[in-house]
């Protein structure tokens, strides 16, 4: 039996497993503009190849990134090869008219892919509707390659968006099933000492898939405040967290206990902390009021108050 398939929806079709990149030519096609990665670019040369420009995204925040890049970039396809921040940037791009459709091939196990969730390019309206990607090339020798602590980083990423599905007020049966077959996957890859990479490549695109259909919650909410606040890595910030936010979900809904030994042993594996949040008592603050403002700490009931986010920050320390 493989894990390898192809789906195909009104709005999105999804190739999934390992040989998946080989296909990448005859489903891009020729002309699309490519934003990349130096890592990713060297670990897919034939995609870069067939581009007829490639832009280097540089670290930064999305909205800034993208609004950078507006002007620059003008496409039909527009193509993200790399991890989540590509793919946002893509995706802020084409909402902000520089492109008709996007394309990605990601390379970490963040799952934007998936989701219409993400930052608007810097001077874009904030009602301007969000885009998803209309085709996604999944392979796992890509989206699992990173090494074995930042993959733990990346899964604990994975693993919020899974426990969000499967706790949000505003979750449906369906995206509470997927929710929880992506947890599984997780849970079952890292089960032993060196992760099932394919089957936690699966498990974070199902989890995509399922927090796409609940919306974020009070765990990226907290997570992205942190990264805002202190100027943290995103996985490692969702890492760090996950111990944490999973037992407070776990007060709130009816949740597996083996989801907190595994966010244990993630944020174990991958080493995280919030970096100055746990010795500078203004950042810490300051991200509290900041995550305060987010309605998503209503969506698993009763909401977040002030003291719990301000302890469950210190806890992640």
């Amino acid at each position: 039996m493989t894990d390898s398939f192809r789906h195909v929806d009104a709005a999105r079709t999804v190739v999934f497993g390992e040989g998946a990149l080989e296909e990448a030519a005859g489903l891009l096609g020729d002309g699309y503009v490519l934003l990349a990665t130096r890592r990713a670019a060297a670990a897919a040369p034939a995609v870069v190849q067939r581009a007829a420009a490639v832009f280097d995204v540089p670290h930064g925040l999305v909205e800034e990134v993208a609004g950078d890049l507006l002007g620059k970039v003008r496409a039909e396809r527009l193509v993200a090869l790399g991890g989540g921040r590509v793919v946002d940037v893509a995706k802020a791009l084409a909402a902000a008219g520089a492109a008709q459709e996007v394309a990605a091939v990601p390379t970490s196990l963040s799952a934007a892919e998936m989701t219409g969730v993400h930052r608007h390019a810097r001077g874009v309206p904030g009602d301007t509707p969000r885009v998803r990607a209309s085709l996604v090339i999944n392979d796992p020798r890509l989206s699992a390659s990173q090494p074995a602590d930042a993959l733990a980083a990346s899964t604990a990423n994975a693993l919020g968006h899974a426990v969000t599905a499967l706790a949000s007020a505003r979750s449906t049966p369906i995206a509470r099933a997927v929710g929880g077959e992506a947890a599984r996957r997780l849970m079952d890859a890292w089960a032993q000492e060196e992760p099932r990479r394919t089957t936690l490549a699966l498990g974070a695109l199902l989890a995509g898939w399922a927090v796409d259909h609940s919306g974020l919650g009070p765990h990226h909410v907290l997570a992205q405040t942190a990264v805002r606040t202190a100027s943290l890595a995103h996985a490692r910030a969702n890492a760090a967290l996950l111990p944490s936010t999973v037992r407070a979900m776990a007060a709130r809904a009816a949740l597996d206990p083996e989801l907190e030994r595994c966010a244990d042993r993630l944020r174990r594996r991958a080493g995280a902390d919030l970096g100055a949040m746990g010795t500078d008592e203004a950042v810490l603050e300051r991200a509290v009021e900041a995550a305060l403002r987010r309605p998503e700490l209503e969506r698993v009931p009763p909401p977040f108050e002030r003291d719990e986010v301000r302890r469950i920050y210190r806890a992640a320390a």
